[in-house]
């Protein structure tokens, strides 16, 4: 076989000859053929060097990838092997290749560059450095080459049949890999309350008593979407609905009123996928997060019992085996050991339906609960840790002795979901536009932190613009010009300068008389960006409308922080805790400046608010909505859901987010968490007040602090002047805020 492969050096001449003088073949094909007569490619059969498939096209679905791959291949090919590089390194001449490719080319004597005869550097020669960056690139390359997943059909959801039905990709038979059928309800999946008979095909609503065979047709009706989970909601608007299906043994039922666990303290790590034994505490994080913030708001929780449940009198049978039992509010919310000994989150449902209940012989709904709560829950209340929730002073969904109904006492939450197709969701196209970004970023200029622009590799291995490394040296000479001695008699020779690498400090004196642009990088970057720019555009379009179910991690932080606090100092309350006072906001001193900086004016119209905003807009507020196009119903939700902020102040925010509400909420929500860490700042530091902080003067400012400590304990308590002159050292709300409005004129 060798033998066959063999070729004497006149026939090698002939036709490297031959492919020099065809006027078809391009400056790139002349290389790559020169390349296969040298590295013995030409004797390879066709089907080696090009595998095809038995149809001869490849799969739409992979046309992303196979175009990303080929123009990966033709930049970052090895100019000997002509393969992807294998621990790529750029030649000071720019041109790639692999490492162990180039150590075989120095070590047969040849110091000049196969492709463009350019000599290699006697450093260089003998210690290259790796180009990592276009090693990240290359391993982009070969995700391009794996085969593309089983072409997948997807069904919409208006194409669906009416029943569950399975695929041919079930791995069990009956309904254990069903897949849902289609929605028959036109409500979101975040929609609160009962389902009206305008979102029902049929035109009379969801009934209480309503049962279907299984969770999969729950969902299609919209009583409780998720067909697994016991808990729908998000962290940052509420909980729907929710299952009694048995699964927590703390669970008691009573009918109008149950006990319900929280989710969470179980291992499931691994491939564990059930267990019922509580391993760690459980937290108000999550789905127990959006149980909490129905408890404080007064949402309506729509409730679902499964005849799984085998411990209640009020569960379904067999033959109705999942049931709507109706609306529920959440009276109390709290934290206590489980019957495992482990903290558990424990939530009060009370039901509150004007339909009676399945199991009730009266013919009218659910009347306000008056009295005390039941024994087993004051026991339950008095073993609580930490804070106790309870329902907001003006719930959501509230009684009206007027029309002796339940109903909205304001208006509906505004749905947060986008529709559409699941896969093209907002959050997964921002995480497809970071990915992008991130691969863009690691082409980056050391000089000026940017993108490369005209990217340059030193021998040294590190990466600058061509014109920022110009610039950096465009005022060092290249050499110092020979001059003569004192005497005259004898010249001194020229001296080179030294010009120093920016970030290793090696001499790159020589590669910057002639450093070339690494053109097969400059090709990489430009199909990064292009990437990063289609995946960003992407995101905005989907994100056009709003994602406020997604909540901004600085709020998360903030809000876990309150939280914390509150459970770690807190005493036990059976109301709720009113919102921090302006005071305090204030004491917070130049700690909260940057909170109100960025809150602008809020802080003036949370101090000269109303202690009860109206709901319904006058004729400017009208006329003002006129403008931004914001309905009377958005408005006055607006105003109920932050009391905090004057409605005008609110009009002028959605005119700068140009009417967008969605967007304006999301503004107001992190405002507002910005106020509660300052708050909390605040509160931390009057607790932690007698460990001052330690630094330049730092023991006498503590000796001060302890002294004007030790002056009320001796002199007894303060009298009206020094009151008055403490408040006035602090400064009052409204003194801080007229002192911001001076500063800022």
């Amino acid at each position: 076989m060798a033998a066959s492969r063999a070729m004497d050096e006149t026939e090698l001449r002939k036709r490297i000859t031959a492919i020099h003088l065809d006027p078809n073949l391009t400056e790139k094909e002349k290389a790559v053929k020169r390349q296969e007569l040298l590295s013995g490619q030409w004797a390879k059969p066709a089907t080696e060097k090009e595998p095809e498939s038995s149809t001869g096209a490849k799969p739409e679905a992979a046309d992303d990838k196979v175009a990303s791959s080929t123009i990966f291949d033709e930049t970052l090919k090895c100019a000997m092997c002509m393969d992807l590089c294998s621990r790529p390194i750029t030649a000071p001449c720019q041109h790639n290749f692999c490492l162990g490719c180039f150590n075989k080319w120095v070590g047969q004597g040849k110091k000049t560059c196969p492709t463009c005869r350019h000599a290699f550097p006697a450093k260089f020669a003998v210690n290259p450095r790796i180009n990592t960056l276009l090693a990240s690139a290359i391993r982009m390359a070969k995700l391009g080459d794996r085969p593309a997943a089983k072409f997948v059909m997807k069904v919409s959801d208006k194409d669906r049949p009416d029943e569950a039905f399975t695929t041919d990709r079930a791995v069990r038979a009956g309904r254990a890999n069903a897949a849902s059928g289609r929605i028959m309800v036109t409500v979101p999946g975040d929609h609160f309350g009962p389902i009206p008979p305008e979102a029902d095909p049929r035109g009379q609503g969801i009934k209480v008593g309503e049962w279907w065979k299984d969770r999969l047709d729950c969902r299609q009706w919209g009583a409780h979407f998720p067909h697994v989970a016991g808990i729908a909601g998000q962290s940052g608007q509420g909980a729907q609905s929710v299952v009694l299906s048995g699964g927590y043994e703390d669970d008691l039922d009573e009918g109008e009123w149950f006990l319900y666990t929280g989710s969470g303290g179980r291992d499931l790590s691994g491939n564990k996928r059930v267990t019922k034994i509580q391993s760690f505490d459980q937290t108000f994080d999550k789905m127990n997060k959006a149980l909490l913030l129905s408890c404080e708001k007064g949402l309506p929780v729509r409730v679902v019992r499964s005849y799984k449940e085998k411990r209640s009198a009020y569960a379904p049978s067999e033959e109705t085996p999942v049931r709507y039992d109706g609306i529920y509010r959440i009276a109390r919310a709290y934290r206590k050991p489980g019957a495992q000994k482990q903290l558990v989150c424990r939530y009060l449902f009370v039901r509150c339906d004007n339909e009676p209940a399945p199991w009730s012989s009266e013919d009218f709904g659910d009347k306000p609960w008056v009295g005390e709560l039941p024994a087993p829950v004051l026991k339950e209340i008095k073993e609580a840790k930490g804070k106790v929730h309870a329902i907001g002073s003006s719930p959501w969904w509230d009684y009206d002795a007027e029309k002796e109904e339940w109903g909205w006492a304001r208006a509906a939450p505004v749905s947060q979901k986008t529709g559409g197709d699941a896969s093209s969701s907002p959050k997964k196209a921002r995480r497809k536009a970071s990915e992008q970004e991130r691969a863009l970023r690691e082409f980056t200029c050391t000089l000026c932190k940017g993108v490369l622009v005209d990217p340059l590799s030193t021998p040294c291995g590190h990466h600058f613009c061509k014109p920022c490394l110009e610039a950096r040296y465009a005022a060092t000479a290249a050499a110092v010009p020979a001059r003569h001695a004192a005497g005259g008699s004898r010249a001194m020779r020229e001296r080179k300068v030294m010009k120093a690498c920016p970030t290793c400090k090696v001499d790159i004196a020589d590669f910057l008389s002639h450093g070339q642009i690494n053109r097969g990088m400059v090709d990489v970057i430009a199909k990064l960006q292009e990437a990063a720019r289609k995946a960003v555009a992407a995101a905005e379009r989907l994100e056009k409308g709003g994602d406020a179910a997604d909540e901004d991690e600085g709020e998360a932080e903030a809000e876990a922080e309150v939280e914390a606090e509150a459970e770690a100092e807190a005493p036990m309350e059976t109301e709720p805790e009113e919102n921090g006072s302006a005071e305090a906001a204030a004491l917070d001193g130049e700690e909260s400046a940057e909170p109100a900086a960025e809150a602008g004016m809020a802080s003036e119209g949370a101090l000269e608010r109303q202690p009860e905003p109206s709901s319904a807009a006058g004729p400017a507020s009208a006329a003002a909505n006129g403008a931004t196009g914001v309905t009377a119903e958005e408005m006055a939700a607006l105003v109920a859901d932050f009391p905090e902020y004057d409605e005008e102040l609110l009009q002028c925010m959605l005119e700068d987010q140009s009417g967008d509400v969605l967007e304006t909420r999301a503004v107001l929500r992190r405002m507002r968490n910005q106020m509660k860490a300052a708050e909390q700042k605040a509160k931390k530091a009057a607790e932690g007040g007698a460990a001052p902080k330690r630094g330049k003067g730092g023991r006498k400012r503590a000796a001060a602090v302890s002294e004007d400590e030790s002056e009320p304990e001796s002199n007894g308590e303060a009298g009206p002047s020094e009151a008055s002159g403490a408040e006035a050292s602090m400064g009052s709300p409204v003194e801080s805020a007229a002192h911001k409005r001076a500063r800022k004129a």
